[in-house]
């Protein structure tokens, strides 16, 4: 059984986090009205800044991510940091693809557990949510595979595990974007509150709620909505998986520099009581240079 139903903390403040990942954890597709992304790591970060004063937070995570990459490129960094709270999702843009050894995913993702585990107070890892459609059955028994691993893996190193894969809420396609791989605004909302309280915070809301019933669309709207799905998505990621290229390359994280190891910090006079964070500035440990940053 996922072990957040029994292992579920008493809530505690936490001064630091550190989110790596994919495009799941950067944030797509939660988008913000300058077109750059906020997602449930960041929703996390701001209710969790709003209860500790200097609370910090880097986001080191970047869209497609694999878990070898994930591992090589964000693990060390993270490390470094020395934060309280650690989330590590990854592995679904490798099994989502037509050729994968879930065994090596599995292994990465142990490296990456083993690495971070001992520098930070409490580990999250995520049984993933996935779309409900003819693609997520495809790809079920790999997913179930990895995310019986992570189960395992939590066990050996004392993480908490969230259980998305399991909400049927989180499979509803109005939680989806268009280009039905990442979750919309709602979806990330939904995640932000399921990491709330499996780190031990009361309820603010059921999660796993099911949306209202809706009328299905018609068969005009389904293939139009499909034909533009194929034009806008499917055929730029074929691309890119033709030519070897990823939407990551060239990215860094959404609120982080692994490379300058800075984080992001709430924008507040020092000594400020905690409450709503609208702002971030950079903090890099060395300097302590601060620039303000976009809002999340």
């Amino acid at each position: 059984m996922p072990m957040n139903d029994s292992r579920t903390p008493e809530p505690r403040p936490y001064t630091s986090f550190v989110a790596l990942g994919d495009s799941f954890t950067e944030g797509m597709s939660d988008a913000l009205p300058d077109g750059s992304y906020r997602g449930w790591a960041d929703l996390l970060a701001i209710r969790l800044a709003g209860r500790t004063t200097g609370f910090r937070y880097a986001n080191l995570a970047v869209r497609g991510k694999l878990i070898g990459q994930i591992v090589d490129e964000q693990t060390e960094a993270a490390a470094a940091l020395g934060a309280d709270l650690v989330t590590l999702v990854g592995g679904l843009n490798d099994v989502l693809r037509p050729r994968c050894d879930v065994g090596l995913v599995c292994a990465r993702l142990e490296e990456a557990a083993e690495r971070l585990a001992p520098t930070c107070r409490q580990l999250v890892l995520m049984r993933s949510p996935g779309r409900r459609g003819p693609v997520f059955e495809r790809f079920r028994p790999r997913m179930e595979h990895l995310f019986g691993f992570i189960d395992d893996l939590a066990e050996r190193h004392g993480a908490l595990v969230v259980d998305l894969f399991s909400a049927e809420s989180l499979g509803d396609p109005r939680l989806w974007a268009e280009d039905r791989l990442h979750l919309n605004a709602e979806g990330h909302r939904r995640v932000a509150e399921a990491v709330w309280q499996a780190l031990g915070h009361p309820a603010e809301e059921d999660w796993r709620t099911p949306l209202p019933p809706a009328a299905r669309p018609g068969w005009s709207a389904r293939r139009a909505s499909d034909l533009r799905f194929a034009r806008e998505h499917l055929g730029p990621w074929i691309g890119r998986r033709l030519t070897g290229r990823s939407s990551g390359d060239g990215r860094a994280g959404a609120h982080a520099d692994a490379g300058a190891a800075f984080w992001v910090t709430p924008a507040a006079a020092d000594g400020a009581a905690p409450g709503c964070v609208g702002t971030w500035r950079r903090w890099e440990d060395a300097a302590g240079a601060d620039a303000v940053v976009n809002p999340v």
